[in-house]
């Protein structure tokens, strides 16, 4: 928990400096502002805590009631003051934190799971948290980049991230070289065996940021020379 508090912290202080208009003013999410990114990751707290709820008392308790309403909570709450939008994040996740630590062993093996996607054990909502505050903080187009990622966690979810995106049958073989790190991560090494490596090389969090869609990926290298290959969205 220590970890997504010292997350949530440096996110609410990002807009707690924001003003009225800034978190008014779009966002890196197409479609988004600044507000629309903040209410999100409020909402995206309460969820998460009703899927604690649910594994604390044993009775299914849905992240969301419906994706319309998660859209529109989201919609509705993001014209607010900035002042409101960086209260609501913080609240929301003391919360989500609070009702964590009450949570027994037993608990956090108990399987739940959100709108999309397959069911999972009670613990793995701290790590969609972490996720969310972190790389939604990004998004914010604040001051707060990719660069700025903690290194664990770009590590974290190199190996996450590149298990997921190994399930898709359209993602390309490639080997992905941290540059920073010193570490390797494959993409559908199954591919690799009839086929020779291509090496896509750089700082893990800019590697990180291009497989979620969050960068171009101009700091990046391929071997053998070419462009970058065409992945799918991320999710």
């Amino acid at each position: 928990m220590s970890q997504i508090e010292a997350a949530t912290g440096r996110l609410v202080r990002t807009a707690e400096a924001l003003s009225d208009e800034q978190a008014r003013e779009p966002s890196l999410l197409p479609g988004w502002t600044r507000g629309h990114v903040l209410t999100h990751v409020a909402r995206n707290a309460d969820g998460l805590r009703n899927l604690l709820t649910w594994a604390l008392t044993g009775v299914e308790t849905p992240q969301y009631p419906s994706p319309d309403a998660r859209n529109a909570q989201i919609q509705e709450g993001a014209g607010r003051p900035a002042a409101e939008l960086a209260a609501d994040v913080a609240s929301s996740g003391r919360q989500f934190a609070e009702l964590a630590r009450e949570l027994s062993r037993e608990a956090w093996a108990v399987e739940v799971h959100g709108l999309k996607g397959p069911a999972h054990p009670a613990w793995f909502t701290l790590h969609r948290r972490l996720f969310e505050v972190e790389v939604h903080h990004v998004d914010l187009a604040a001051g707060y980049e990719a660069a700025d990622w903690p290194d664990w966690f770009v590590a974290e979810q190199l190996y996450r991230v590149t298990a997921t995106f190994d399930a898709n049958a359209d993602t390309p073989a490639a080997v992905l070289a941290d540059t920073d790190a010193g570490r390797q991560y494959v993409l559908r090494p199954e591919l690799l065996r009839d086929a020779p490596a291509r090496t896509i090389a750089g700082p893990g969090c800019a590697l990180l940021a291009w497989l979620l869609g969050r960068d171009a990926g101009v700091a990046l290298t391929v071997e053998p020379a070419g462009p970058l290959p065409a992945i799918p969205a991320y999710g």
